[in-house]
């Protein structure tokens, strides 16, 4: 049996990936690391710091040690963490919205980056880019950040976390074909954005737990 680590800068995940790996990749051990400081010092310095990336990378080589043979990793805040550890962990670091990133790519011009922190844009926007690249395709990104939306959706205010994020991607809808939400936590909006704005919209943790199955060839 294949067994994988999730790794998780923060909390809202943990619940709701149990439940899609149970849905669509069953037959793998599934286990957890979650540290919610890590997304917090990165808040708090607008970047991910080197101590930051110190610790993304004992985590995924403690999950080596633990007998992972992959980990899966859930933020998109720290995705070119991630990219590295692939170079440096003694097994292989998935992330969660790759597969989002390139069926967006593949199949879109002017995609829409939907985000509830500026820390994950940067990120996104360069994993897109580097998915668009490989495809030979050019693609259009426009920014949309919904500000306040994730101290809201930590506080528990989760009508005003969907209402931010409906808001900053009608501001921008004109201007793109699709959209792309750039946080796992952000993926309950996805069918509710689509309506709103009558565009495809995509998010990472289902596409992603589907990425990895195949990546694990099961």
């Amino acid at each position: 049996m294949k067994r994988v680590f999730c790794v998780h800068t923060a909390m809202a995940l943990v619940e709701p990936l149990t439940k899609i790996f149970r849905e669509y990749l069953p037959e793998v051990k599934l286990n957890h690391i979650a540290d919610d400081s890590l997304i917090q010092e990165v808040i708090a310095n607008n970047q991910v710091t080197p101590a930051v990336r110190r610790r993304l990378l004992s985590y995924y080589n403690g999950a080596a040690d633990a007998g992972a043979d992959v980990v899966f990793n859930t933020c998109s805040s720290v995705g070119d963490i991630a990219d590295y550890g692939n170079q440096y962990a003694r097994i292989p670091v998935f992330r969660i919205d790759q597969p989002m990133a390139a069926e967006a790519v593949a199949n879109y011009d002017r995609i829409g980056v939907i985000s509830t922190l500026p820390t994950t844009l940067d990120p996104t926007c360069r994993l897109l880019r580097h998915e668009a690249a490989k495809a030979g395709r050019e693609v259009t990104l426009v920014e949309g950040l919904a500000d306040g939306a994730f101290a809201a959706g930590q506080s528990g205010d989760g009508e005003t976390h969907d209402r931010l994020i409906a808001e900053a991607a009608q501001r921008i809808a004109s201007q793109v074909d699709m959209f792309v939400l750039a946080q796992g936590s952000m993926a309950r909006m996805e069918q509710r954005l689509s309506e709103l704005t009558g565009k495809p919209v995509l998010s990472s943790p289902v596409l992603g737990v589907k990425g990895l199955r195949k990546f694990l060839g099961l």
